[in-house]
């Protein structure tokens, strides 16, 4: 048999409540608006909330979110992680920007995707501007306003290209342009970088050695196994953490290995980036290039797997690579553990977006892993790459032979 308390109690029951509610009406004149069923401090953990969130959206506003084509795409993309659960198929027409930045990551094959586009800005009439400077990713406050406001000014539709850390054009009131990278294995692009600094291609391999004239022989032919397990500075932190400020941004604490950097990053490419691919699958990101950017990139695989584009791209390898002991590659690999969990991050995030466009593809697993159990092999394709930043100035051509 149940019992109902609040049906049942008797009258000095109500006489003692009564006395009660006089108490605390005396002690505190506001607490009868407040129904006594909530506790003082669930009153302040609601109001905190309220607070927190009003705070939030206002930040949102004030920085900027992402940009409106960002947003439509993903509408049309959806939530679900694949095709919808095999509902209608995706629409064929995706919102037209005016607008792209490529701040092409270095030694991650972008001189591939710049000689195409220039095929592809010929083809399809927009304009492609770029940049001159090579070497510098990191600007002064000024620089970066200046270039913000340089590359606004450009006729749309454009795509700008250049080696050139995240920039927050929000933060200056400036229309937020779609981006656009690609990433590749880090420690593959770091010894393709390594190899390539002291020897170039064989596109010019003597003509490399002019163009570094600042390095001298014990440097150009340093044993890498040396570098890294004596730890010299090119091969240690934070030189070889250098995909991740790409995303980050221009502020000091994105070049110090670490968390805030690495989360930062993060939420750049889900906010401001409508594609980061991974090199090792490269046709797959022209593909999906070509079905998201259709106005840019239609027709570019095509012109990828021609015969005379592969014939360019034959000369343009990295000269005497090769793959260090397993020993110098486990030191590396920690070394880079940062970088290692952004790539699995933009890996993983890059597949999601395959499944949601119905892309079906043979993916490779990265060329290094933890386990070190594959043949210690550089799986990715040598792309046609410029020089990454040179680090021909003074003090780095200095500091190389300093031991820590």
């Amino acid at each position: 048999m149940m019992k109902n308390f609040s049906s049942s109690s008797p009258k000095c029951n109500n006489h003692t409540f009564n006395h009660q509610r006089q108490q605390i009406n005396r002690n505190h004149g506001l607490l009868p608006l407040i129904p006594l069923r909530c506790t003082l401090r669930g009153y302040a953990m609601c109001l905190a909330t309220l607070v927190f969130f009003c705070l939030a959206s206002l930040s949102y506003q004030l920085y900027g979110g992402p940009p409106r084509i960002l947003v439509d795409i993903r509408q049309y993309l959806g939530q679900s992680t694949y095709l919808e659960e095999h509902k209608s198929p995706l629409p064929r027409t995706f919102p037209f920007p005016g607008q792209v930045v490529y701040n092409r990551v270095g030694k991650c094959g972008s001189r591939t995707v710049v000689i195409l586009l220039r095929s592809l800005a010929e083809k399809h009439q927009f304009n492609l501007v770029s940049s001159e400077i090579h070497n510098r990713t990191r600007l002064t406050k000024h620089e970066q306003i200046d270039l913000m406001r340089n590359i606004s000014n450009i006729p749309p539709p454009f795509l700008y290209e250049r080696h050139v850390h995240f920039l927050n054009f929000s933060r200056v009131r400036l229309e937020e342009p779609v981006y656009i990278n690609i990433i590749r294995d880090p420690i593959s692009r770091f010894l393709s970088n390594y190899f390539f600094r002291r020897f170039g291609d064989w596109k010019g391999e003597q003509n490399h050695f002019v163009r570094t004239p600042g390095m001298k022989d014990d440097e150009r032919y340093l044993d890498i196994n040396v570098c890294i397990l004596e730890n010299y500075p090119e091969c240690s932190n934070p030189r070889v953490f250098y995909i991740i400020p790409y995303f980050c941004g221009q502020h000091p604490q994105c070049r110090e290995p670490g968390v805030w950097a690495l989360e930062r990053a993060k939420q750049h490419v889900m906010e401001n980036y409508l594609l980061v691919g991974i090199l090792e699958e490269l046709e797959d990101v022209f593909l999906i290039l070509e079905r998201l950017l259709p106005h840019y990139f239609t027709g570019v695989l095509s012109i990828y797997k021609s015969n005379d584009f592969k014939k360019m791209g034959n000369m343009t390898g990295t000269v005497r690579k090769h793959t260090p002991t397993l020993e110098a590659l486990q030191v590396l690999y920690n070394r880079m553990h940062f970088e290692y969990e952004f790539y699995n991050f933009v890996r993983d995030q890059f597949h999601l977006l395959k499944k949601k466009i119905g892309l079906k593809s043979v993916s490779q697993p990265p060329a290094y892993s933890p386990a070190f159990l594959r043949e210690l092999a550089v799986r990715t394709p040598e792309p046609l790459d410029d020089d990454e930043e040179l680090d021909t100035d003074l003090e780095d051509a200095k500091s190389w032979l300093v031991h820590p």
